[in-house]
């Protein structure tokens, strides 16, 4: 008799391969599957960002001298308001000034005067008196006493908001000059500009009033009734006189720049407003079908 041969080899190497393919981690190709999603996104969005660039860089390069806007408000004020803020810095930042007291005592029948140099960043504190020759005026080492206050943070922080605000004024205008159509043609730019009007008007209203006060206490510090608050002009047998203080008639105009900057910022929102898309819409209602905005308004 003979028997015929089973042929169950290859069933069960088809098992084995079922049960190797049965036998894959599902979370080891879902990680693989995110991988490649991820690694896809990521090029896409390197792309996306090189084309931004790309035309950035175009708009960039295409300057185009037009002197249009200077005779418009929004140039004309800005131009102003560059000019403003030189006047503003340069006033207070290169002030020097000095204060001077006579001293006589009853043992020297010569008087001699004594001085004390301050100047910006107003630092009153750090000013000490110094006498003529550097002698010895009454047996008193007038080195040791100095004016009082410290007003550097007031004059510093006015100083140094006007010199940024002339910087923000220089990339304005070039703006505005060189890059017309780029800048009103984008929403961002236009909203910037007007939110950076906003704050640079309300910080010049803090910084003047601030340095405003600065400037009161110190013409209190460095005037006439400084004498009485010198201990050795109070010791017997020494007479101080307040003699002068040089002037702060450019500290006074650094004040009224200041508030002259601020109208004009205030004065100017209304004007870089008209050029958002709050105050001019864009065109797109007009590619559905709206009606256009009217023109020469």
């Amino acid at each position: 008799m003979v028997f015929a041969a089973s042929n169950t080899g290859p069933s069960y190497a088809g098992v084995g391969v079922s049960a190797r393919m049965r036998g894959r981690n599902p979370s080891a190709e879902a990680g693989l599957e995110g991988r490649g999603r991820g690694a896809r996104s990521m090029a896409s969005n390197i792309y996306l960002v090189r084309q931004r660039i790309s035309r950035l860089g175009q708009r960039m390069s295409s300057f185009q001298l037009n002197l249009n806007p200077l005779k418009e408000p929004l140039g004309f004020i800005k131009v102003l308001e560059w000019i403003a803020s030189i006047f503003a810095f340069a006033t207070c930042g290169g002030f020097k000034g000095k204060t001077e007291i006579l001293v006589s005592c009853v043992k020297e029948p010569e008087n001699k005067t004594i001085t004390a140099a301050f100047g910006y960043p107003f630092r009153l504190n750090e000013a000490s008196f110094q006498t003529p020759q550097d002698v010895t005026v009454c047996g008193v080492d007038w080195k040791k006493y100095v004016l009082i206050g410290d007003y550097s943070s007031s004059a510093q922080f006015y100083v140094t908001f006007a010199v940024f605000v002339f910087l923000y004024c220089i990339a304005a205008l070039l703006l505005y000059v060189g890059y017309t159509n780029l800048y009103r043609d984008s929403r961002k730019l236009t909203m910037t500009d007007f939110v950076i009007t906003i704050v640079v008007t309300f910080l010049w209203l803090v910084s003047t009033s601030a340095w405003a006060k600065a400037l009161t206490d110190i013409k209190s510090a460095t005037g006439s009734s400084i004498v009485q608050e010198l201990k050795p002009c109070s010791i017997q047998g020494v007479m101080c006189q307040f003699v002068s203080v040089t002037s702060m008639g450019s500290l006074n105009v650094s004040v009224i720049f200041g508030f002259l900057n601020m109208i004009l910022w205030g004065g100017n929102a209304w004007f870089v407003y008209k050029e958002t898309s709050f105050h001019s819409p864009s065109n797109t209602s007009t590619s559905q079908g709206g009606i256009p905005p009217p023109t020469g308004i």
